[in-house]
């Protein structure tokens, strides 16, 4: 059995956070989950799992945390291109 370096669990930890702070912050109705800080926080906490997933490599892990990421961004990117501009 591989054990984990003492970073990558903080690096885990912090990542899992991220999430979990969009998550309980949605669920709470303090954050939309169609505006920006909802998603950076997805994309964030996301890309630092998938990080961790890929290193060793975890098929299901990297994968569901790769799509995720990928689906953050995606999410995040709408959320920027309807967000209103300074001045408008």
């Amino acid at each position: 059995m591989q054990t984990i370096p003492l970073s990558t669990q903080i690096l885990s930890g912090i990542g899992a956070l991220f999430i979990l702070i969009a998550y309980v912050g949605h669920q709470m109705k303090w954050i939309d989950a169609k505006r920006w800080p909802y998603n950076f926080l997805n994309v964030i906490g996301a890309a630092i799992l998938a990080y961790v997933a890929l290193r060793p490599f975890q098929v299901g892990f990297a994968v569901m945390e790769v799509t995720w990421t990928c689906v953050s961004i995606w999410a995040l990117w709408q959320a920027l291109r309807k967000a209103p501009r300074a001045g408008e």
